[in-house]
């Protein structure tokens, strides 16, 4: 399979993979954007959810610059990673393994959709790009919400980030708070 990961972008957003089962996929979800609102399928369209996040995307891009990347297999939209300041992800201040730090990306999503593309060495590719990526901007550290026990989480799997050299920051049982120092 040809693989290639690039930068997202306003006009490559609709190319955000969907997630079987679930209605309101990568390029419709707002969580951790947007805590306050009250996403409701029939007051808000997909349509309207993707408006929010394009202008989230554009006004990121502007200040901070490049916030995410879409993974293609052979052309096809295959996976997405969503990173950025913690400024930027309001909802991370909701988790039980406390907030991120100041020093610190955000890995808010890094997601490989459909389960005949994982286990493929794809989540890693993808999150090797990111950190070569924050490294030469002079970041200093990644930090994530790694998911415990459950692949269907677009947060990644905490087994990912292990092995990828991230440490538990601070622990909790359901999301810890994974550390690359860079």
């Amino acid at each position: 399979m040809n693989i290639e990961i690039v930068n997202l972008n306003v006009a490559d957003l609709k190319d955000a993979p969907e997630w079987p089962g679930h209605s309101f996929s990568c390029k419709y979800c707002i969580y951790w954007e947007f805590p306050e609102a009250c996403i409701d399928p029939v007051r808000e369209t997909k349509k309207d959810m993707m408006q929010r996040k394009l202008k989230w995307l554009q006004s990121v891009n502007n200040e901070f610059g490049n916030c995410g990347k879409i993974v293609y297999g052979d052309g096809e939209s295959i996976g997405y990673a969503q990173y950025a300041p913690p400024r930027h992800l309001p909802n991370s201040a909701g988790y039980a393994s406390g907030l991120p730090s100041d020093d610190a990306v955000l890995i808010a999503c890094l997601f490989i959709p459909q389960r005949q593309f994982r286990g493929l060495g794809i989540g890693r590719q993808l999150l090797h790009s990111i950190i070569d990526e924050l490294r030469e901007k002079g970041i200093q550290a990644i930090e994530t919400f790694g998911r415990k026990d459950d692949p269907e989480n677009p947060s990644g799997p905490v087994e990912l980030y292990l092995r990828n050299g991230f440490k538990i920051h601070r622990d909790d049982q359901e999301f810890p708070l994974m550390r690359l120092d860079l």
